[in-house]
């Protein structure tokens, strides 16, 4: 209970602290921000979360989420001023969500699994959907057009498989992943720039599809790789330091078995996880 008082308090003092930051005796930059003009940064402190969480310290994910509770908060205090809503609102709308979107916690509801409270989570947004009396064009549009490309495909994927339009198995996914890359090598060999480009957007559409199957993130999975190939490539540029040579002096095949060592070193050639099919 003290915990939950003092956090009630500091939470208070921040959103004291927005307000006054934009009131007359105020910051001048703090004055003049905006809606769009505050989404910009509100995205990067969200990355910036992500981040921290991949590679930072408890500290640092602290701090970050810190900034990101301060976007969120500012943000809702600007729309408060012009009689839209308050940070009361946007707490008690999401606490009500997350209660109404959890009988199997919070209700009598019975689930036995994770697949049976996602697949109870989508019919629950479905029939809010239709309860707002929400006009859209798609059953896709629930899904934000601002997501990156790589999360939007994967959520994309998610709701079409909740109407059950969807691969019944992996095997069928990785069959379709042979025949985009047949296609893809084809168009390639022809040279044709636009047909390539396109053939290329479908293999990796159904590589995010395929990562659905195997329950593993695109975004996830994308940025450990990143994370490798960067330690790869700086001890290739460390090995060559040692010799007293930079990149520029080193030929491909040089770079090449030196990132061999690296792999080696890194104990990474276990073959992969096997996949039931």
């Amino acid at each position: 209970m003290e915990k939950a008082v003092a956090a009630n308090s500091y939470f208070k003092r921040l959103i004291n602290l927005v307000q006054t930051l934009r009131s007359d005796r105020g910051c001048p930059w703090d004055q003049a921000q905006t809606p769009e003009k505050i989404k910009v940064y509100l995205m990067e402190e969200a990355y910036e979360v992500l981040d921290a969480i991949e590679s930072g310290t408890h500290e640092e994910v602290c701090a970050e989420l810190g900034d990101l509770l301060f976007h969120i908060v500012f943000l809702a205090v600007i729309f408060e001023e012009i009689g839209a809503f308050s940070i009361k609102d946007v707490v008690r709308a999401i606490t009500e969500k997350m209660i109404r979107r959890h009988p199997h916690v919070f209700g009598k509801v019975r689930v036995s699994n994770v697949d049976e409270v996602k697949a109870q989570w989508q019919e629950i947004k479905t029939a809010e959907a239709q309860d707002k009396e929400i006009a859209r064009k798609s059953f896709l549009d629930t899904v934000p057009r601002k997501l990156p490309a790589l999360m939007r495909a994967y959520r994309l994927g998610e709701r079409a498989s909740g109407a059950g339009f969807d691969w019944p198995d992996v095997g069928s996914v990785l069959m379709k992943v042979d025949e985009e890359l047949r296609e893809f090598k084809a168009v390639l060999k022809k040279g044709d720039a636009q047909k390539s480009a396109e053939e290329f957007g479908d293999l990796l559409f159904t590589m995010v599809n395929l990562s659905r199957f195997i329950r593993v993130h695109p975004e996830t999975a994308l940025t450990a790789a990143i994370s490798k190939f960067i330690s790869r490539f700086q001890s290739v540029e460390e090995a060559l330091r040692k010799q007293g040579r930079s990149l520029d002096s080193a030929s491909i095949e040089e770079m090449d078995r030196i990132w061999e060592e690296c792999k080696t070193d890194e104990g990474t050639e276990s073959p992969p996880p096997e996949v039931n099919t």
